[in-house]
C-alpha cells in the first residue's frame, strides 16, 4: 500500500511538471514570437540582433541556473526567449523579403511544429526512456560546436548544410531525450526543461529555415 502511495505521488509530481512545461513553453514561444515580429518590424540591425543573442546566452549559463529553484526563473526564462526572439529579426527580414519568403518561413514554421509534436508525442505514447542518449548528445553537440566555429573562418557553403541538417537531427535528439527525463522523473525543475525544449525547438527553426533558403538559391 505505501509503494502504491509513493507510485501514486511519483506520478502527480511527473503529470505536474510535464503540464507546467508545456504551459511555460507555449507562453515563451508566443512571446518569442512576438518580440521578433517586433524586431522584424523595427528593422533592427544585425548587430542589435547579435547583441540581444549574446545577452540571452549569459541569462541562460550565469543567472539562470541560480533563479531556476524560485518564482524568479520564470522571468529569466522570458528574458531569454524574448531576446532570442528579437534576435531572429533580421534573419526574418533577410528571408521574407525573397520573392518566396513568406511560404520558406511558413514552412519552417510547420516543419518544426510535425517535428516537435511528433517526437514529444512519441516519446509521452510510448514512454520510453531515452536517458541513454544523453552522452551521444553531449558528443554531437561538442562536434557540432567545433564545426560551426571552424566554418566561420572557412565558409563552405556545403559544410553549412551538413551543419543545419546536423542540428536538426540533434537536437531531436534532445526532444526526445528531454522529454522522457521529465516523464520518468529525471527532470522536475519546469522552468530548465521549459529552456531545454524551447531552444531545441529555436533551432530547428532556424536551421531549416536555413537550408529553405539553400534549396530556394538564396
Amino acid at each position: 500500500m505505501a509503494i502504491q502511495t509513493v507510485d501514486r505521488a511519483s506520478e502527480l509530481t511527473t503529470n505536474k511538471v510535464l503540464r507546467d512545461t508545456y504551459r511555460l513553453l507555449s507562453l515563451t514561444l508566443l512571446f518569442s514570437a512576438f518580440t521578433a515580429t517586433v524586431s522584424y518590424f523595427l528593422q533592427l540591425p544585425h548587430g542589435v540582433s547579435l547583441i540581444c543573442s549574446l545577452a540571452a546566452m549569459g541569462l541562460l549559463f550565469f543567472v539562470l541556473p541560480k533563479a531556476a529553484q524560485s518564482a524568479n526563473g520564470i522571468w529569466i526564462v522570458f528574458a531569454v526567449t524574448g531576446l532570442l526572439g528579437v534576435g531572429l529579426g533580421p534573419t526574418l527580414n533577410h528571408y521574407l523579403a525573397t520573392s518566396n519568403g513568406t511560404t520558406m518561413v511558413a514552412t519552417a514554421l510547420g516543419g518544426t511544429g510535425v517535428i516537435f509534436m511528433g517526437l514529444s508525442g512519441y516519446a509521452l505514447v510510448s514512454k520510453k526512456d531515452f536517458s541513454f542518449m544523453g552522452g551521444f548528445l553531449m558528443a554531437g553537440f561538442i562536434v557540432v560546436l567545433l564545426a560551426m566555429i571552424a566554418n566561420i573562418f572557412m565558409q563552405m557553403p556545403a559544410l553549412q548544410i551538413v551543419l543545419s541538417a546536423a542540428i536538426i537531427l540533434l537536437m531531436s535528439g534532445f526532444i526526445l531525450f528531454d522529454t522522457s527525463r521529465i516523464i520518468n522523473g529525471g527532470e522536475t525543475n519546469y522552468i530548465m526543461a521549459t529552456v531545454s525544449l524551447f531552444l531545441s525547438i529555436y533551432n530547428i527553426f532556424q536551421s531549416l529555415l536555413l537550408l529553405l533558403g539553400i534549396a530556394g538559391d538564396d
